[in-house]
């Protein structure tokens, strides 16, 4: 019996394909010498040039059975942790076209939710292959238009940034809480909920601000804020848990503000900032220690 392969394309997974089939794809250019493929028995994910008699002909080799292992983190991490496929220019166009829209305020909604889609098609979850966002629109249109609002004003009057900060909050509670709800895999909704209190979450954000009077603090305090976020996701079998320390956190964040502040390193050094960022996020089952 042939072996049944895999492979990854756009940051998801495709397969599983017979052998015969996986070495048209070969043949037409769909998988190529730097995609990453797996098969019965391969301990992880290989780049094809790396597995032995793959490219450009040749059966693979005899390998004993077993099911296809989640994909490896973009650092390196163990392969429940999430992963992400992020274009050079693909993210700085489309974070360009984020900032722009909601300083415009009114096409806020729309660029939110069209950059929501193609930003969570590009992460990589174990177990949750085809990864996407089913927000609309309509859902929660005016959300957007109160950030982008209260943005400008905070912005441009100081009196009224603190209040600013905490309406900002209020806001945002309501967009994570929509936002993990609409998270979907292979085309359904994934049973996930925010039950993080709209009190804490204000609290986190106010404490964010005033940690950046001890100049160093935020980076900590961000990083105590992700993990009691992703402790109030529920509705699934695995919780999401964040790895990153505040020390990883501060020194990535100065080496990308510094460096940035060249303007041509920026499109590499924001990739490679979101990159590290998505793969501090990884999945364990609920109640399990995780270093």
């Amino acid at each position: 019996m042939s072996n049944q392969w895999f492979y990854a394309a756009n940051g998801q997974q495709q397969g599983p394909y017979p052998e015969a089939q996986f070495r048209d794809l070969i043949a037409t250019g769909s998988v190529r010498p730097d995609t990453l493929v797996w098969t019965e028995g391969m301990a992880g994910w290989q780049k094809a040039a790396q597995v032995p008699g793959l490219m450009p002909a040749g059966g693979p080799p005899v390998l004993p059975m077993g099911g296809p292992p989640p994909m490896a983190g973009a650092a390196g991490l163990p392969g429940n942790a999430l992963a992400a496929d992020l274009p050079l220019f693909g993210l700085l166009g489309r974070s360009l076209a984020y900032i722009i829209g909601m300083l415009l305020v009114i096409p806020a909604p729309w660029v939110a939710v069209w950059f929501y889609r193609w930003f969570v098609s590009r992460i990589q979850v174990p177990g949750r292959p085809n990864f996407s966002f089913t927000g609309q629109v309509g859902d929660i249109w005016w959300a957007f238009i109160l950030l982008a609002l209260l943005g400008l004003v905070g912005a441009y009057d100081p009196t009224y940034q603190i209040i600013a900060v905490v309406l900002q909050a209020v806001v945002s509670w309501f967009v994570l809480r929509w936002a993990v709800g609409n998270l979907a895999s292979n085309g359904l909704k994934i049973p996930a909920v925010f039950n993080g209190s709209i009190w804490g979450y204000i609290g986190w954000q106010v404490l964010l601000i005033v940690s950046f009077i001890t100049i160093i603090g935020w980076a900590w305090v961000i990083t105590a804020m992700m993990r009691w976020i992703c402790r109030n996701i529920g509705g699934t079998r695995r919780e999401i848990v964040f790895n990153g320390s505040g020390l990883q956190v501060l020194w990535r964040s100065i080496v990308l503000a510094l460096l940035c502040s060249l303007i041509i390193p920026i499109p590499w050094m924001l990739r490679w900032y979101m990159n590290w960022y998505i793969s501090q996020f990884a999945l364990a089952p609920r109640g399990a220690a995780f270093a």
